[in-house]
């Protein structure tokens, strides 16, 4: 058993493709998911579709989250919001879109572990956080600047809070996926003269499915994992073994 039967777990981003996937297994093990999402609309389809819980707040707003998590009974959070940004260099960033893709992705992961982690203490049942990080926090990816910051400062937040949390029971980790080829990532990585030489250096040579984004989460969440915390984990089919 993975142990999250019944256990109340929060995941952010359920509206987009990976954190609806999560949604569907957590529901199938047993939880009590609460999804939430910037797309009122998104959210709304998912929670029709499992008959999970739904919590409206903007990440990057703390009166939101402190509003939305203060005394709201939580044992697990899957950090699965995130902004793209831009596709540029150091040299060619917008400096606005940095901002922004650091507000969603850095700020709002460390808005949401803050007051979730603080019922979670409270309660005194300890619990699990996964952050969904990415690949780009791991190698230097071309045109990545903005997003691959984000990313990295996201895995600092996951390391110090899984040191802070330890004590309290609440075990902290984050996966690292490649991409997976949505309507949002085909722009980019759909161009031939950028997926097909990014496909040769991976050792499996295939882009990942939200399913198999979806699985090490809903691992890393149950007591299967119970001794594992400040972990990183790729879920890149070895790109970044390179």
């Amino acid at each position: 058993m993975n142990g999250l039967d019944g256990r109340t777990v929060l995941v952010t981003g359920a509206g987009g493709g990976i954190g609806g996937a999560i949604v569907r297994d957590l529901v199938a093990a047993g939880a009590d998911v609460v999804a939430s999402g910037r797309d009122d609309a998104a959210v709304a389809q998912i929670t029709a579709e499992t008959g999970c819980r739904s919590l409206t707040f903007d990440v990057t707003s703390e009166d939101e989250v402190a509003a939305a998590l203060d005394g709201f009974d939580l044992w697990g959070v899957v950090a699965c919001h995130g902004f793209g940004g831009e596709i540029a260099t150091p040299m060619e960033t917008d400096m606005d879109v940095f901002d922004k893709v650091i507000a969603v992705n850095t700020r709002g992961t460390l808005l949401v572990t803050k007051y979730a982690s603080r019922t979670m203490i409270r309660l005194g049942q300890g619990g699990s956080i996964v952050n969904v990080s990415s690949q780009a926090s791991l190698v230097a990816l071309p045109n990545h600047v903005s997003y691959g910051a984000s990313k990295a400062a996201v895995d600092s937040i996951t390391r110090v809070s899984a040191l802070e949390l330890g004590p309290h029971g609440i075990r902290v980790n984050s996966v690292h996926p490649t991409v997976v080829m949505t309507e949002m990532s085909e722009f980019y990585w759909g161009r031939p003269d950028i997926g097909e030489p990014f496909l040769e250096q991976m050792p499996l040579g295939r882009w990942a499915t939200q399913e198999e984004v979806s699985a090490p989460v809903v691992f890393l969440l149950g007591d299967g994992a119970s001794m594992i915390t400040g972990a990183h984990l790729p879920v890149d089919g070895g790109y970044t073994c390179r």
